[in-house]
């Protein structure tokens, strides 16, 4: 289809929903200018968070990823070769992500830590010395960090201290096997999942040799405690006070 600039600007609406069906060649004083065509992320290399199977990918390259994100205004992330399209978190979700992140700022005021929220861009490299060597590219709910100065171009390269993932029903599998393994072998020190339905908190704490030094399950009735920040508790009832 053909159209003319000035048609273009009155109906720019109509001419990107014709484009999901053909071309459109947009004609300036009788010369064709632009063309406006149908964009379709590359699903070879996607995981869907809401799949419920996981399909066989080929690995996805930095390179492949930056280009993605460069032209899709969805949240993507990069996790040993697989890029996963992240799923819109549900008002529950974000209740108790708020709840949480009310308790870890109250903590962390006026200390050189500092806490994170998503979306923002964790940038891990696994065992590799360089991100580029392993490049993991993760946008976790809640982040600790303790080395600002790694934050670069405005993303950050670092190692968080903390990590902190509220499930979803879309994200179960990877929050508790995926994430874990990447963020163990990535160096992080301690990492919660917080399980809204059972209303209890999965915590982890890693040794320097980025094996698991402490997995524990704290309930409805208990209290979290930090593992690297002392003085950091948090009651379980608390952070899920508002789950209905």
């Amino acid at each position: 289809m053909r159209v003319n600039t000035t048609d273009l600007q009155k109906a720019f609406g109509k001419y990107l929903a014709l484009a999901q069906k053909e071309d459109i060649i947009v004609v300036k004083n009788g010369k064709s200018v632009a063309k406006i065509t149908k964009h379709s992320d590359p699903d070879h290399l996607l995981i869907h968070e809401g799949a419920k199977k996981y399909n066989s990918c080929q690995r996805a390259s930095l390179k492949e990823y930056e280009e993605l994100i460069s032209t899709s205004d969805e949240r993507y992330e990069l996790i040993e070769g697989e890029i996963y399209l992240l799923a819109s978190p549900s008002y529950q979700h974000q209740v108790v992500v708020n709840d949480i992140s009310w308790h870890l700022n109250n903590f962390f005021r006026d200390k050189p830590c500092q806490l994170l929220a998503s979306p923002v861009d964790i940038r891990l490299s696994g065992y590799a010395a360089k991100f580029e060597e392993d490049p993991n590219i993760v946008q976790p709910d809640l982040a600790v960090i303790c080395d600002p100065e790694q934050v670069r171009d405005g993303k950050y390269f670092g190692v968080p201290s903390l990590m902190v993932e509220v499930l979803s029903p879309s994200t179960q599998g990877k929050d508790r096997a995926t994430k874990l393994q990447l963020y163990m072998k990535s160096g992080i020190r301690e990492y919660w999942i917080v399980d809204m339905e059972n209303k209890e908190v999965l915590f982890y704490t890693f040794f320097q040799e980025r094996d698991i030094e402490n997995a524990k399950t704290f309930g409805a009735d208990e209290t979290v405690c930090s593992g690297v920040f002392p003085g950091l508790e948090l009651k379980v009832e608390d952070i899920l006070a508002r789950v209905q």
